[in-house]
């Protein structure tokens, strides 16, 4: 099978009306890379929906001009058409024919193409794609509007596995012995029957082993046999979020007479993934907690069409603070990031919904400001919820990444708009700046007990499509939805930052695992996992900064990350690290007097302050036996603070370095903060990492700058660094500031506490030069390399 992505496109946000047609005159479009988010092109403007973070949706365009010649084809190959996603509501056009579309941004669709290509009277393939997000506020959250995935035209020979035609599977894993199988759907295009002969051949990434398995099958002309082959592999290299060994499968289908052959290749893994009621989970036999984060799909300037190198550079960062999971909140994601997960070993929460049949509140004036708007996924749930769940898990299930369906999100949140009789006792999880009738039983509201139909209905067609995995959801009510019979239709149970009832609701479904399926960032939400074995880990909201879900203009996103929409760590990402990651970690943080909010105080990685002044001082460490110095001054140690997981002491300022000493398993740890002067340097580099995975997107740079001082201290000065690029294009720059509206499109951006990204794709990294500038600093131009 040959896959060509095209990257080359046409957009313009307009509607005319002949734009479908093949000989439609284009030339003063905009020349696009696909994939392509065209909001974070528009400006910022607080008249749009604060949950979809003030950027525009509207309808827009694509046109693509392809060459045949370019695709190695023959008689009864077949063409498809195949997009990994495109939001919202795609028309698909091809050479002026309408090939249908699809509602939701996420599932990913294709069209057999071949029988329109050979009535084409030319090589010339002419794609039309028309996408609309018109709703005020269609989502809770930012999803970006356009070609925001990959396209692709894949040529099939005669002989063929049709998309998602083949499953692997182990069903029985241990560390001497693994038991794999491989399930092909085959199809036959020839026009005779054939003795086909299927050869599949497992091959180690990293000692590039192989073990081959042969199987033949007689199948006639325009038929679709299911061919199964299975072995016991020896000593296997197990996948693990430690050590995520990966196995190249190739699958290769030969005809009797040997002149059609037919290719495929996919990354596969070995592993064995458990949910036990008592002890949690395990993955490959042994005990593991997970230490997961949601994450949403957009990168900031880069909107949700976010390059996989982009996504290496953060996920490589919640790795070494120790995260070992990630939630797809609340939309099957890009399939590059499960790529991702697979090759850096995290597990997968995979969602499908937000909503189901009923639409939940979506804000535009403000987080939980009434009234709201109620567009989005739930008109389309009735029609399409069958296909794009079974789309999502035939996609998805050869990743051995993945633990867990999730078939919702905070479905059963009260009043959203199910409730019951029952909810008349009840309190909690009701935001109280509800108005008063939102926060009281209406008989006239969808019942909540139709949840439990639903769920039902969505566990079979997962189960359908994959019986090795549990399905989950994740609760926002249980007091409620758990005694209307909600979580009877689930394997693991999810609880949406209800700690509390562990304990009571494992006594009473004694037969269900349960895991926090969204938590607080706060050390008793980690405790009660650490503290209760039968808890299978947790999920922090969020991992990342997001766009949307906005609290009130000009603020456009959520601060809930611990890294922000630039990728930089926050001081709270260092107190995590201190409880999760298995490599010394020793962090000072200040905290100035009369500014204590926990969770979400100003907490700030300075030393930088007046003299004789009181600070606070935070320790956020997995070493012990700390030493604290103020210049050449002993001070006392800081005392641990049990309730929220650090140590802590107050200092009275000086204009000194502040260090600290501590060990971890034998070795001395040290961190210090010292005072800093003014911006003297602007320092650029160019991210790298030796862990980073080769990807398709590695043609885009991304330039970390940090404002020195003379001394090369890092600073938090906030400047306005212009970038300009030659040889290449300038993709935007990131600070991360939710409250910075300056257009995305600008080729200037105002730094975060003395940082920000600049993102840069080149086509040839020796011939593109970047020149970053600031007021009274010197410039930096650099060659990619």
């Amino acid at each position: 099978m040959e896959q060509i992505q095209l990257r080359t496109w046409r957009f313009s946000h307009t509607d005319a009306q002949s734009t479908w047609q093949k000989d439609f005159d284009d030339t003063d479009w905009e020349r696009v890379s696909v994939p392509h988010d065209w909001s974070v092109h528009e400006p910022f403007d607080r008249h749009n929906a604060s949950g979809t973070g003030y950027l525009n949706g509207g309808v827009g365009w694509y046109r693509g001009h392809f060459s045949l010649t370019a695709l190695s084809r023959s008689d009864h190959d077949t063409v498809i058409l195949k997009f990994a996603g495109a939001y919202r509501n795609s028309d698909v056009w091809v050479n002026g024919y309408h090939l249908g579309g699809r509602p939701s941004g996420y599932a990913e669709f294709s069209f057999d193409i071949t029988d329109l290509l050979a009535d084409a009277p030319d090589d010339d393939l002419v794609i039309a794609v028309r996408l609309t997000r018109q709703e005020l506020a269609d989502s809770r959250w930012f999803n970006g509007t356009g070609l925001n995935r990959p396209v692709y035209l894949e040529v099939h020979q005669a002989l063929m596995i049709p998309d998602y035609g083949t499953t692997f599977t182990t069903p029985a894993v241990t560390a001497d012995q693994a038991t794999v199988q491989i399930r092909h759907q085959v199809r036959n295009r020839l026009v005779n029957t054939h003795l086909v002969t299927v050869t599949d051949t497992l091959t180690r990434l990293d000692t590039d082993q192989t073990v081959s398995l042969t199987h033949t099958e007689t199948i006639k002309s325009n038929e679709e046999k299911v061919v199964t082959s299975s072995t016991v592999l020896p000593q296997p290299a197990l996948w693990s979020v430690d050590h995520p060994h990966l196995y190249r499968l190739t699958t290769t289908l030969t005809s009797d007479s040997s002149d059609v052959q037919s290719t495929y290749t996919q990354i596969v893994g070995i592993r064995n993934a458990a949910f036990d009621p008592n002890t949690g989970f395990h993955l490959n036999g042994q005990p593991l907690k997970i230490k997961g984060v949601c994450l949403h799909e957009d990168a900031g300037v880069l909107g949700t069409a976010v390059p996989a190198s982009v996504w290496t550079r953060r996920l490589l960062a919640l790795k070494k603070m120790g995260a070992n999971a990630i939630r797809m909140s609340h939309n099957p994601h890009t399939p590059a990031l499960y790529d991702l997960c697979d090759q850096l070993g995290f597990l997968v929460f995979d969602e499908a919904f937000d909503e189901w049949e009923n639409p939940k509140n979506k804000w535009w004036q403000g987080h939980n400001v009434y009234p709201p708007k109620f567009g989005g996924y739930a008109h389309d749930f009735p029609h399409w919820h069958a296909a794009d769940l079974a789309n999502m898990v035939q996609r998805d299930r050869n990743h051995p990444s993945i633990i867990a369906w999730s078939i919702g999100n905070e479905v059963d949140y009260p009043n959203d708009p199910y409730a019951n009789p029952l909810f008349k006792e009840m309190t909690g999880n009701n935001d109280a700046n509800k108005p008063a009738a939102e926060r009281e039983y209406n008989p006239d509201r969808p019942d909540t007990r139709r949840l439990s139909v639903i769920a039902a209905e969505l566990a079979k067609i997962v189960k359908a499509n994959d019986d090795t995995r549990p399905v989950t959801l994740a609760a926002a009510f249980p007091e409620l939805s758990a005694r209307t019979g909600l979580l009877n239709a689930l394997d693991v149970v999810g609880y949406n930052y209800k700690e509390h009832l562990y304990a009571q609701d494992h006594e009473r479904f004694p037969t269900k695992p349960f895991i926090g399926s969204e938590n607080g960032h706060d050390y008793a939400a980690w405790r009660a996992v650490t503290d209760h074995e039968y808890v299978a880990g947790q999920f922090l909201w969020t991992g990342i900064d997001y766009l949307g879900e906005a609290q009130g203009w000009p603020i456009h996103g959520s601060g809930a990350g611990l890294l922000t929409l630039a990728g930089f760590p926050k001081t709270p990402y260092y107190l995590r690290q201190s409880w999760w990651a298995k490599t010394p970690v020793l962090k000072m943080v200040t905290v100035p007097q009369g500014t204590l909010h926990y969770p979400w105080e100003p907490l700030y990685r300075r030393w930088d302050y007046v003299p004789g002044s009181v600070i606070t001082v935070r320790f956020y460490t997995n070493c012990q036996h700390l030493q604290l110095t103020l210049g050449t001054t002993p001070l006392s140690a800081p005392v641990y603070d049990a309730k929220h997981g650090y140590y802590e002491t107050t200092i009275a300022y000086k204009n000194e370095p502040l260090l600290v000493r501590g060990t971890y398993q034998g070795a001395q740890v040290t961190d210090t903060l010292v005072p800093v002067g003014a911006p003297a340097q602007l320092h650029a580099a160019v991210w790298s990492d030796p862990l980073a995975p080769q990807t398709a997107d590695d043609d885009v740079y991304q330039i970390e700058i940090t404002l020195l001082d003379q001394a090369g201290h890092p600073t938090e000065a906030e400047q306005i660094i212009h970038a300009a690029v030659t040889g290449g294009t300038l993709l935007g720059l990131e600070n991360g500031n939710l409250a910075d509206t300056t257009d995305y499109s600008a080729d200037y951006r105002r730094t975060l506490a003395g940082h920000l990204v600049i993102f840069v794709r080149s086509t040839d990294p020796a011939r593109t030069t970047v020149t970053c500038q600031t007021n009274g600093l010197a410039p930096v131009t650099m060659t990619l390399q």
